[in-house]
């Protein structure tokens, strides 16, 4: 339902208490006086059948005995109360219900299914139970049981915990840093992490989303909104991981490659969110993003009046990735005419300790104007000779008199005197002041880290390569026989022909019942001069080395049935309970240069599949280098992933060993993510090793687990992928008017190039009717809004001819509630006439339907007469729009979704 209904929690214009007592610890008592406290201007009711008044406050023993029906009812009954409360209202139509009520499950007196029918029916939204409450500042309504009201401010708050909840309103209040919307989500019925995204992305008075986090219910759901809320600001979390259950064998080494922290940690930077460590850094992730502004660049520069913190806040910086700013020429010079010839004569800048409060304006003037840095720390350490307040004064005046070129370089501040007028003076000059220098860096980083997460967004990655082919039917064929047979792990010989079916090579394995077959198999490897492994073959045993199931560099027939007659035993011996199918005989891999990595498919049972990447070999979880990924990926997630471990430093030449061919290992983990899209019943599937070098990639070992597939996600798209992949059905080849065919397919981030030369054949007018604007200058980052598609609410169609040419697009947008989709459509100026706009105009229109939602609309200029007759002959329903006259709204009901659209020719 995400932002359906939401204005009634936060934009109530009436409220209803349903609980409370005269009692001193009554929640609803509590509620109550929170709400006129905060100078809630709507109506207020209040219920309770116990009580004729609380308070010198009148009630009333029903909702319905009110006489009005109330946007918000905010419930503090007993929890056995709470299901026939919860439908009392929804039958009233009230918008929403807020569930301070605790012990409503889940266990054996659970009451959760019983308040979902009550509410779902009548679209009533739940926020809780056992939550904290809410603050809408702005709206003047404190609906908690907080013992304070923070101020109003422009940093939201979500937190699943309570008592997160309640500890961060009171640091802000005694921080004077206030909040625009603080919401405690507690069991999370029905208003989830998600819906609240979706809805503070667009809320005026939310400028950043703080958000403490658990666990995550809709694993599509939450991404699709965290993506779309972090393009619009920033969003800052800490996760603290609820306890897991005991895995079975199988999990326990899914697990191993993917532990859960390592999966969350992965989708919230795919998501573009920012994820601190500890409550402290949410802490000063707040105080940063309360007061300074995004600012490209991570070159800092450092200034203070004793050398020793300068040194440590450097130390700080290089630990956290950042970079100490190297000073331009100019800005050692203009410090060398305003400093003593004691100063450090780099970075950090050092004034000495008896600088006054004239030289501290002096010297951060001359770095506001450093061109080689991006932001500053000015540091303060309380002296004889120093005034911290003249400090603060000299660095607000510096502040106002700098040059607009140096606007937008941030200012950080770390004064360690106990000086309330010195920081008061800094906050009112905008500069965060921090207690410690480890503090500020970290408020530096969290800022740097964002705006790099927000570029990351908008790459676009390299094409794949013209040849990459896979044969996905092949591979589910294989892995269909072997779900059929009851397998779970699949036998070495298929494993290998999934593997080509994916262009990933393996050296052959050849299977063997006995040690005499098994010398049979090496005889001719034997002959050609290379040695042999041999291996246990059972599908029942998962990890071979934990039966010593594995025998090395064999070189002659009797070592070769020698080894295979010890594998054997010894798997006999260690389980007797498996099937064992005899061994595998294979040609060992002789690259001297190689190193050794591991490349893998998990199974986490919130994100679906993810991709491992890391240093492989016997040693794999010892050496936990292992980085983890969210599928779908292409070439610059997968680089991205390579560069996340430390083994990536290996993959480079060194000591005059040739670097690895690090696009060959990029391209075999985006054809993993690939091989995940297409067969979603594997369940695990693991190279190692994988030798890298500067010939390419060779696998030694794999292994695949299957099963049954087990859907994470319902209705459109991959049943367990986080990440809505590419949707393949919505292509089709359609044909123009004057015979002309044309490829039609759905946007990717790598079609920039593709726009930019289609933006070229488009006419001054015809973008202008497109855009509403002049549009003279295309940089990446508009035509990456345009390219950089979540396909589960965002999707573009292009039209392609045969020669790779772009002849026009199409573009829906899903609002948050999946009811309506707006529309946009451009074609070729010199391809007017011959019917595309109205066959995209078409497509659109079967996706709007694929993708479940009930209208199309747009905005369409007046003067664009020819979009607004080919709306008129769809069927559009055209109207002006009434805040702005030079525009026309129009809009088409959908027809309920049938058979996915694509595939034929039009």
């Amino acid at each position: 339902m995400s932002t359906w209904r939401l204005p009634s929690v936060f934009e109530p214009s009436s409220i209803a208490i349903v609980g409370g007592s005269p009692r001193e610890r009554s929640a609803g008592r509590a509620v109550m006086r929170n709400l006129r406290q905060g100078g809630y201007g709507g109506k207020i009711g209040w219920v309770s059948p116990r009580h004729r008044q609380i308070d010198g406050i009148a009630t009333v023993r029903r909702l319905a005995d009110l006489g009005w029906v109330p946007d918000l009812a905010v419930i503090t009954a007993p929890a056995h109360l709470v299901p026939g409360l919860v439908a009392e209202a929804a039958q009233l139509g009230v918008g929403a219900a807020l569930l301070l009520s605790a012990h409503l499950g889940p266990g054996r007196d659970a009451f959760h299914d019983a308040i979902r029918d009550a509410a779902r029916p009548h679209g009533m939204r739940i926020v809780g139970p056992h939550c904290l409450g809410i603050v809408s500042a702005h709206a003047g309504i404190n609906a908690s049981i907080a013992a304070r009201a923070p101020q109003p401010g422009d940093l939201a708050l979500v937190s699943e915990s309570s008592a997160i909840a309640a500890a961060l309103v009171e640091w802000g209040v005694s921080r004077a840093i206030g909040f625009s919307k603080v919401v405690s989500l507690g069991d999370a019925l029905d208003v989830d992490f998600a819906d609240l995204l979706d809805y503070l992305a667009t809320d005026r008075h939310t400028r950043a989303i703080l958000m403490y986090v658990e666990r995550v219910a809709d694993a599509r759901k939450f991404m699709s909104a965290a993506r779309a809320a972090a393009r619009a600001k920033p969003v800052v979390l800490v996760r603290a991981a609820r306890p897991q259950p005991a895995a079975s064998i199988t999990e326990i080494g899914l697990r191993a490659l993917a532990p859960a922290d390592a999966v969350h940690a992965a989708a919230f930077q795919r998501a573009g969110l920012l994820q601190v460590e500890a409550l402290d850094e949410l802490f000063a992730a707040a105080q940063t993003l309360s007061t300074v502004r995004t600012f490209p660049g991570r070159r800092l520069a450092i200034l203070g009046n004793g050398g020793g913190v300068g040194l440590l806040a450097a130390q700080q910086l290089a630990r956290l990735g950042g970079t100490l700013a190297t000073l331009a020429p100019q800005t050692v010079a203009a410090l060398d005419a305003v400093l003593p010839g004691g100063w450090s004569h780099d970075n950090p800048v050092d004034l000495v300790v008896d600088a006054d409060g004239e030289r501290y304006g002096a010297a951060v003037e001359a770095l506001l104007q450093d061109p080689d840095s991006d932001a500053l720390l000015v540091v303060n350490v309380p002296t004889a000779f120093t005034s911290p307040l003249d400090a603060a004064r000299a660095l607000s005046g510096a502040l106002q008199r700098r040059a607009p070129r140096a606007a937008r370089k941030p200012v950080f501040a770390v004064w360690l005197a106990d000086d309330d007028q010195a920081l008061a003076e800094l906050h009112r000059a905008g500069v965060p002041a921090y207690a410690t220098e480890t503090e500020a860096v970290n408020g530096f980083m969290h800022l740097v880290r964002y705006r790099e997460a927000q570029q990351a967004l908008m790459e676009t990655p390299p094409s794949l390569p013209a040849d990459f082919a896979v044969d996905a039917d092949g591979a589910r064929a294989l892995v269909r026989e072997a779900l059929a047979r009851g397998d779970v792990q699949l036998d070495p010989q298929a494993t290998a022909r999934i593997l080509a079916c994916y262009g990933i090579g393996l050296e052959a394995p050849r299977a063997a019942a006995d040690p005499e077959a098994a010398v049979e198999a090496a005889r001719p490897l034997l002959a050609a001069g290379r040695t042999v492994a041999v291996k246990i073959d059972s599908p029942d045993i998962a990890h071979k080395t934990v039966v010593d199931g594995v025998r090395l560099n064999r070189g002659s027939e009797q070592a070769v049935r020698d080894a295979a007659a010890d594998v054997l035993r010894l798997a006999r011996e260690r389980r007797p309970d498996a099937r064992i199918r005899g061994v595998t005989v294979q040609a060992m891999v002789e690259r001297p240069h190689a190193r050794e990595l591991i490349a893998a498919i998990a199974d986490d049972p919130v994100f679906g599949p993810v991709i491992v990447f890391g240093r492989g070999g016997v040693a794999v979880r010892v050496v936990d280098d292992l980085a983890v990924a969210l599928p779908p990926l292409d070439l610059r997630l997968a680089h991205e992933l390579i560069g996340r471990t430390r083994v990536s430093r290996r993959l480079k030449a060194h000591r005059g060993e040739r670097a690895a061919d690090e696009r060959a290992i990029a391209l075999t983990l985006v054809k993993l993510a690939q091989l995940a899209a297409d067969v979603p019943e594997i369940r695990q599937l693991s190279l190692n090793p994988m030798l890298s070098d500067a010939d390419g990639v060779v696998v030694v070992d794999a292994r695949i687990l299957v099963g049954p597939v087990q859907a994470l996600h319902r209705g459109r798209g991959h049943p367990r992928f986080a990440i809505f992949p590419y949707p393949s059905e919505l292509e089709r080849h359609i044909t123009l008017a004057d015979g002309t065919r044309a490829f039609v397919r759905p946007v990717r981030p790598e079609d920039e190039a593709l726009f930019r030369e289609f933006f070229s054949h488009v006419t001054d007018e015809d973008l202008r009717l497109r855009f509403f604007q002049s549009v003279r200058h295309f940089s990446h980052e508009f035509i990456a809004r345009l390219t950089q598609m979540d396909y589960a609410r965002s999707i573009a169609l292009a039209a392609i001819d045969a020669d790779g040419a772009m002849l026009g697009a199409v573009r829906l947008h899903a609002d948050a509630n999946y009811e309506a989709g707006e529309y946009g459509i451009l074609v070729r100026s010199d391809l007017k006439g011959r019917g595309l706009g109205w066959q995209l105009m078409t497509i659109m229109i079967e996706v709007a339907g694929w993708m479940g939602l009930r209208e199309v609309e747009g905005q369409v200029l007046r003067e664009n007469r020819g979009m607004l007759a080919m709306c008129e002959q769809l069927g559009f329903r055209i109207t002006p729009d009434p805040d702005e006259p030079g525009l026309m709204v129009v809009r088409l009901p959908v027809a309920a979704p049938g058979t996915p659209p694509g595939g034929g020719a039009a």
